[in-house]
């Protein structure tokens, strides 16, 4: 359970920007979107290897 404090004369714009923050890192809505669909473990890797190379190509060209 994520718990945010207001403190004294913060206004609730401040605190609830700090809440959607603190949600963020946990990541809870990217795991749900995740669980919708089951992809096979092979395609997971599969697409971790294409956007690696992908990383490793943009990082390449960069240096140059």
């Amino acid at each position: 359970m994520i718990i945010v404090n207001v403190k004294e004369n913060e206004s609730i714009e401040k605190a609830l920007k700090r809440f959607k923050k603190k949600f963020d890192k946990t990541g809870a809505v990217r795991e749900l979107r995740a669980r919708q669909h089951f992809v096979k473990p092979s395609v997971k890797r599969r697409e971790e290897v294409i956007k690696a190379a992908y990383k490793q190509r943009m990082q390449t060209e960069e240096m140059k």
